[in-house]
């Protein structure tokens, strides 16, 4: 096994302990062995263990020890330190393998006896007198671990998960032990003097001093192994041991923004810290909108550097004076901070003073106008959400729009959402958003938490306006049919370091039987692993987990379970760590400072250790049928170091003790005991132990009866529904009695005579009273209820009375606008407007009240009529001729008497003699659109001298003054009613109407409206339909109903009750208006109007246009005809098969289709296979192969009730020749695609490398499938086996030349078949691909460069490779090269160049080297200009001295001089037979001023014969001069001269 990385980083350690450490980490963190397993095997290990290994350890410890003392060497100390421990890890192990123990167990006794810190006290057992004997004389900190199932740590990666846990471990260990020393002789040695009592008292005190230095040696040994290792690490590793859960926390401002005020143009920045873990990301707002720096370049700089965040504002103008905030979030929530900036006017617009106060003083949202402060604002909710339904896993947004005035530009409300009455903060399950005139809160996963009453709250300033709807989460589908639902609100009461308690809700639906229990499952947090926590189900809503890590976080769900099987899992708890509370206080109180890693090692004796005392107020805190929860205090005797606790119980009438956790001491003052008989009686104790021993244990509890303390609540009672709306009941009942921990209720409805229930709330609600929604208008339901505790639900209410849901009822509202419509001597007729509000019922009549007014002084109230009349008007008789009077109207529906109106103003009793009409009344608007509206009113009363001959219409915005009326119409119109156009939508109008007689026009009606012109949300119209019997009607449909509601039909805005022509019918929410026969007597207007509505209305114009489009629409349905949407078509499929096939429009069931051959109907059967698809209008034929004889004309007809129609297809002469080969082809195909074949066929490509590659696609491969290459009919052989790899074959050629042309072919064959592909590449296919190889080749090519020779410089490029058919022409400054001695053209290998020898001033200029692939020409370029030519003028040359051949007698002076140039002075060697020369006396070179080379040889010899050269070189290059040096000797000369002499005279002879 390898190292952990941070131990790699630090070889100093002591092998052994790395080696130790390491084994006994990975034991208890990585392997996946059961607790079981792991606490038998140890024990096991530990009880069997002989007493002389033991001995054989010690002594050997001991040995050890007293060496390391008298050496006083630290590296000695840790050396022999680990060679002990390693004697004793062999020792546990070469046991544990002979007794067949596993590595789970040898890991756990290391880790207890070797890893755990030596306190300085002597530790006395806990077990057994027969145990201590066979157990290791070291203390051994028990090792806890539950259900072993594996999860990967909080961190990424494995190696920080070992450094964690290592290092975690390491300080756990050293802080529990306080000094962290142990003395392992003193249990031994104590033993050894009870068992022989007659040892000498000097032996004693000899044992006793040997027990003292070994301990000095053990506080040594222990300080150098702590000491070696990391300190700085180990300490970071400390703070790491937690999870990042319980280190996180929230976002807290350090140092908040300050407000500013600034001069126009100048820069402001906002500066802000912040801290919390993870780091928290800063967001700036201005006026509760992001602040975009990409919107605004350059005006906004926003920079975060060292913790430090900084809003930068440049330039500040007016618009900037606005509210900024700072907010940071990260995981755990999020925190504002505000500040103001107000950007001041030279002219002195604003009263700094007024912003001085900054954020501390100032409301969240206040407002600043021009002139100072708003006094008041009003808020309003527009497009409001309403009662929502969702279902869990659903997304959900819920909003509305915000308007406020007056409006302030710069600053935008605070918004702030609520459910059930608490803040709902932003989360990963529920987001905000602030548009900035609408507030939107987004679910992105619903849970059944997130059910309840949601508020929205503006607050502007001081002022705030709120607004509420409930919002339900109905269970997700079942997986399983028949299961629970999922609970709700898991939660985590109670952490500690052994157990953390669960608690949840249980959910409304048990799936039809009842919920035997839940399962408890956990995850540890960074991973998705999921455990059971409890075998069996519980009942109870709360659950002890135990088997937690020590540190580690989890997060837990529940599911229920019932006979059918288990529910779909609850949403996951908030994280928690398996960690004691005084643990976290610590923790938290710990200074950041890092541990330095000092430890300071004393030699004074440790004081004598000190047994604790029992614990304290022990009590049951919590006791069901499944476990019972202990709880007691610390005790206050315990000494310095900590304790462990171990929990004793007893039956009632025993004093029998029992030990209840043997093998797993507590480390909490908190236990949960399991396995407890039901029903059966305990007492329980608990004892503490340390170092020194075990201590006395506590009082014990009181008698404890093993089952639930909670009972389950009683049924509520008196169930009592009454109405609310058109959609929801109000359900009241009677609390549960004596009911403890009270939940909450669950509300369930039934529709009558259903025996079907179904829940109303899926979340708990407590109180006597919720509203039920999402009912059914118009049924009776009966309503139940049941409470819920952690115990369960208790039993059912019994059922309420049924009752229907309508809308409440109640009184009308008062009238209003009474005006005099007429006036006689004795009577007047008064007229009024109907009630806002109509109650939830038809008002069905109005009572008038009227009264003397005499000199100012009101009489009392007279009753104008007993029985109730029905119209706006009322003519009250029986008046006092010039009396002023004063009237009152209420009006009455079944609900009641409604309040009556306010007291209208002063009419006098007097006969009215003018000769114009009196005012219209009942003026009303209906129809109300964003641009239009339609005016209906009633005749006057009065009508004057004459009859009422017309009417003018009077409109101004409702804010106008009364100067500012204007007609809409010139000339006088007779109808009463009018369509206004031309209006301005989200302006408020009001209306008036004149009549006109021929006396002239008389005073106005009373005003209409206000009215603002909008369409409003849901609004609908009048819609035309003509049915497939042709008969035409009118349709419109109204959501907005009350149970009371009526539709009401017009023609030209007078009912159409009675009328022969037009029948009506509605039902519901609609109704249908029918003409029996339409004509040009039914022209005109016809609306609807919905009653005890808003105003809701719709109307259709019906002009001769349109009467003629309904017409012709009607005559079409009549007599119909089936639409076609394709004609007839064919198309060959996959086997060569003919289809032929059309499509229609839509087809029913009852169509019927002929297929016609020649004018002969053709039928199903073994040649023709015909199919009709209704859903999708298609007709289809088949046909497996055509024939000659199947040469003709294909019709299909269609027949649909009355509807018919028909496609023909011509198939006849080449068409059909065509359509046959291509049916055939298709056959052959499909043939040859049944073994392995070819999808794409043999084609080449030119690789990168200018190589080709021959490739293809295959299909239907096996492993068995061969495939051939063959070139001009001859086979390829290829190295390496085809393995099909994505169906891809391939052949690469390389260094493609005309020696590659040819026809290549590849064959696919095995026992199903064979196909083949084949390509020519010969001739233009040659020519082509020889063009693209040329082409690659000369994209290849290298950038020119410049290579200076002996002769003179060289322009080259290199290609990939080079081919005769790649053209290379030169050219010099746009002129070709005319190649000569002096300029050569040339390819050397991949090397294409030019050689320019001796070069001159004339060769300056720009070089193109142009490859021609044959199609086109690609060129490099080089540029041979006054900075590259220098360098040729300047390179080494030899300018002369030097001969060709030097002929010397032999023993002569051989002297040789010669000039050399360069610049810079070029260096001079000296070759002999192309190897550098050695010089010496007989042979020496100089060079002299850089220009004169010498050479000399004196007495030459024939040795010195050969080929000699003066090599010169600089960095603009090289030059060599070869000259060859022969040696003669005289007498051999005239020797070789007298022997051919003599050969000529015998040729002579």
């Amino acid at each position: 096994m390898s190292l952990p990385f941070y131990q790699k980083l630090h070889q100093h350690y002591d092998s052994s302990y790395r080696n130790k450490d390491l084994r006994t980490t990975m034991s208890h963190y990585q392997q996946e062995k059961k607790s079981s397993a792991i606490y038998t095997h140890g024990s096991t290990a530990y009880s069997s263990r002989s007493s002389a290994a033991h001995r054989q350890e010690s002594e050997a410890f001991s040995q050890a020890s007293a060496a390391s003392y008298q050496q006083q060497a630290s590296r000695a100390t840790a050396s022999t330190y680990a060679s002990a421990a390693s004697r004793k890890t062999a020792s546990a192990y070469d046991y544990g393998y002979s007794h067949g123990l596993t590595d789970s167990s040898l890991m756990l006794e290391d880790y207890s006896s070797k890893l755990s810190p030596q306190p300085k006290r002597a530790k006395k057992s806990l077990l057994s007198g027969e145990e201590k004997e066979n157990l290791p004389s070291d203390y051994m900190v028990p090792i806890f671990s539950g259900r072993q199932v594996h999860v990967s740590g909080i961190t990424d990666t494995e190696e920080e998960r070992i450094k964690e846990a290592a290092a975690y471990i390491a300080q756990r260990n050293l802080l529990a032990s306080e000094e962290g020393i142990t003395a392992s002789k003193q249990s031994t040695a104590s033993k050894k003097s009870a068992v022989s009592k007659q040892s000498s008292t000097s032996s004693l005190h000899q044992e006793e001093a040997f027990e003292k230095k070994s301990r000095k040696v053990a506080i040594r040994e222990k300080a150098e192994r702590l000491s070696l290792t990391k300190t700085l690490e180990e300490t970071e590793a400390f703070h790491r041991k937690l999870n990042e859960d319980h280190l996180l926390h929230a976002p807290e401002f350090v140092i908040k923004p300050r407000s500013h005020t600034v001069w126009e143009k100048e820069n402001v920045k906002l500066h802000c810290s912040v801290s919390g873990w993870p780091e928290p990301r800063v967001t700036w707002y201005k006026n509760q909108v992001p602040i975009n720096v990409h919107a605004n370049p350059g005006k906004y700089i926003i920079e975060s550097r060292y913790g430090m965040h900084t809003l930068e504002i440049n330039a500040c103008n007016f618009e900037d004076t606005a509210q900024y905030r700072a907010s940071a979030m990260n995981v755990k929530g999020e925190l504002s901070a505000y500040a103001s900036v107000v950007v001041k006017r030279y002219k002195g617009e604003f009263d700094e003073t007024r912003f001085h106060a900054g954020v501390s003083t100032l409301p969240l949202s206040f407002a600043v106008t021009p002139y100072g402060y708003a006094s008041k604002f009003e808020i309003h909710f527009d497009d409001k959400f309403d009662v929502s339904f969702g279902r869990e896993g659903e997304t959900m947004s819920l909003g509305c729009r915000v308007v406020i005035t007056p409006e302030i530009k710069h600053f935008q409300p605070e918004i702030q959402w609520y459910r059930n009455g608490a803040p709902v903060s932003p989360s990963k399950w529920v987001q905000t958003h602030w548009s900035g005139d609408r507030a939107t809160l987004t679910f992105s996963h619903l849970n059944k938490e997130d059910e309840g009453l949601y508020t929205i709250r503006v607050r502007m300033g001081e002022y705030y306006e709120q607004y509420s709807a409930y919002v339900f989460v109905r269970d997700a589908d079942a997986e399983i049919e028949g299961a629970p639902a999922a609970p709700l609100d898991v939660m985590c009461l109670d952490a500690n370091k052994d157990y953390i308690i669960i608690s949840w809700k249980q959910p409304a639906v048990d799936g039809g039987s009842p919920i035997l229990g839940y399962f408890i499952d956990k995850c540890e947090v960074g991973t998705d692993s999921w455990s059971q926590c409890n075998d069996t189900p519980v009942k109870f809503a709360r659950f002890p987990v135990t088997g937690l890590i020590e540190g580690r976080s989890y997060i837990f769900r529940v599911r229920a379970v019932n006979k059918t099987g288990i529910g779909l899992p609850s949403r996951v708890s908030e994280p928690v760590a398996a960690l004691d509370p005084a643990e976290k206080a610590r923790l938290k109180s710990r200074p950041s400072a890092p541990w330095t890693g000092q430890i300071i090692v004393t030699e004074e004796e440790p004081s004598e250790g000190i047994v604790p005392g029992p614990p304290t107020d022990l009590s049951v805190t919590e006791a069901t049928r499944s476990y019972v929860v202990l709880s007691w205090k610390p005790p206050g005797q315990r000494g310095h170091e900590g304790i462990l606790y171990f929990v004793e119980k007893c039956d009632a009438e025993t004093e029998n003790w029992q030990r209840v956790n043997t093998e797993l001491p507590v480390k909490s003052p908190r236990f949960a005991l399991f396995d407890l008989a039901e029903g059966k009686s305990y007492r329980f104790r608990v004892r503490c132990s340390n170092s020194a021993g075990v201590g006395e244990p506590s009082e014990a509890t009181e008698v404890t009866v093993v089952g639930d303390k909670l009972d389950i609540p009683k049924a509520p009672g008196k169930i009592i529904p009454s109405r609310n709306t058109d959609t929801s009941v109000v359900v009241s009942w009677e609390e549960s009695k004596d009911a403890k921990e009270l939940v909450g209720y669950y509300i369930e409805s039934s529709v009558v005579g259903s025996g079907k229930w179904e829940p109303c709330n899926n979340n708990p609600v407590k109180g006597p009273r919720f509203t039920c929604h999402g009912l059914a208008t118009g049924q009776s339901y009966i309503f139940r209820v049941r409470a819920v505790n952690a115990a369960g639900l208790s039993e059912y209410s019994q059922d309420s009375e049924a009752i229907e849901v309508k809308a409440a009822i109640a009184a009308p509202s008062p009238p209003y606008d009474i005006t005099c419509l007429e006036s006689c001597r004795d009577s007047m007729v008064l007229g009024w407007k109907q009630p806002d509000k109509s109650g939830g019922a038809e008002i069905t009549g109005y009572y008038v009240n009227y009264r003397e007014v005499i000199d100012g002084v009101p009489g009392r109230w007279r009753e104008a009529n007993i029985k109730a009349v029905s119209d706006e008007a009322y003519k009250i008789s029986n008046l006092k001729e010039n009396m002023v009077y004063q009237f009152q109207v209420a009006a009455m529906n079944i609900a009641g008497l409604g309040v009556p109106s306010a007291v209208s103003a002063c009419f006098k009793c007097e006969e009215w003699t003018i000769a114009v009409p009196g005012p219209p009344h009942s003026v009303k608007c209906s129809e109300v659109r964003k641009t239009s509206l339609v005016l209906q009113w009633r005749p006057p009363i009065h009508s004057g001298r004459t009859p009422v001959t017309g009417y003018f219409v009077d409109l101004k915005e409702a804010s106008a003054k009364d100067d500012q009326w204007r007609g809409l119409n010139e000339a006088a119109i007779k109808n009463t009613y009018l369509r206004v156009q031309g209006l301005k939508e989200g302006a408020s109008y009001v209306f008036r109407v004149r009549a006109i007689n021929q006396a002239g026009v008389g005073k106005p009606s009373d005003l209409a409206g206000p009215v603002v012109a909008e369409t409003r949300p849901g609004t609908k119209e009048v819609v035309v339909n003509v049915d497939d019997d042709g008969v035409i009607s009118l349709n419109f449909e109204c959501d907005q109903m009350t149970p009371n509601s009526q539709f009401n039909w017009s023609k030209d805005y007078v009912s159409t009750e009675g009328s022969p022509r037009l029948d009506v019918e509605s039902k519901g929410n609609k109704t249908k208006m029918t003409f029996k026969d339409l004509g040009t007597e039914d022209i005109g207007i016809y609306s609807c109007d919905v009653t005890d509505t808003d105003g809701i209305a719709s109307s259709y114009l019906i002009d001769e246009d349109e009467l003629k489009r309904l017409l012709a629409l009607s005559q079409e349905h009549k007599f119909p005809i089936v639409p076609v949407k394709s004609e007839l078509a064919v198309e060959i499929l996959e086997k060569g098969q003919v289809r032929f096939w059309m499509q229609a429009e839509k087809l029913s069931a009852n169509t019927k289709v002929t297929y016609i051959f020649n004018d002969k109907e053709i039928f199903e059967g073994p040649k023709y296979k015909m199919h009709v698809d209704r859903n999708t209008g298609i007709i289809e034929m088949f046909m497996e192969k055509l024939q000659d004889e199947d040469e003709g004309t294909y019709t299909f007809q269609l027949q649909d009730g009355k509807a018919v129609g028909h496609s023909t297809l011509v198939l006849i002469g080449d068409v059909y020749k065509k359509l046959q080969k291509e049916a055939e082809f298709q056959r052959q195909e499909w043939i040859r695609k049944q073994g392995p074949h070819f999808v794409e066929y043999l084609s080449w490509e030119v690789t990168g490398e200018c190589n080709v590659l021959l490739k293809c696609k295959v299909a239907n491969i096996k492993k068995e499938t061969h495939i051939v290459w063959y070139k001009d009919e001859r086979e390829i052989s290829v190295d390496e086996k085809h393995d099909f790899k994505d169906g891809i074959c391939t052949l690469l050629i390389t260094e493609f030349s005309k020696k590659d042309a040819g026809i290549y072919e590849v064959i696919l064959k095995d026992d199903r078949g064979k196909d083949k592909s084949r390509l020519k590449l010969v001739d233009e296919a040659f020519k082509e691909l020889m063009t693209e190889v040329c082409k690659t080749i000369a994209l290849s090519a290298t950038d020119l460069k410049i290579q200076s020779t002996a002769e003179g410089i060289r322009l080259y490029s290199f290609v990939t490779y080079y081919l005769d058919d790649l053209k290379v022409n030169w050219s010099h400054n746009g002129t070709a090269i005319k190649y000569t001695d002096r300029v050569k053209s040339g390819v050397t290998g991949e090397q294409i160049w030019l050689q320019i020898n001796e070069p001159t001033s004339n060769d300056k200029g720009k070089y193109v080297m142009e490859l021609f692939d044959g199609k086109t020409g690609h060129q490099k370029t080089v540029d041979l200009s006054g900075q590259e030519m220098p360098m040729l003028a300047d390179r080494a040359r030899v300018l002369g001295g030097l001969p060709d051949v030097v002929t010397i007698q032999e023993g002569k002076a051989l002297n040789l001089t010669c000039i050399v140039w360069g610049d810079p002075t070029p260096e001079v060697s000296w070759l002999k037979n192309e190897k550098p020369l050695v010089t010496d006396d007989h042979c020496s070179v100089k060079f002299e001023a850089g220009k004169t080379a010498y050479f000399t040889i004196s007495g030459v010899s024939t040795a010195d014969s050969g080929k000699y050269g003066l090599v010169v070189k600089n960095k603009y290059g090289s030059e060599i001069s070869n000259f060859t040096i022969s040696v003669f000797i005289p007498e051999e000369e005239a020797r070789k001269a007298t022997e051919q002499h003599q050969k000529g005279n015998k040729k002579s002879k």
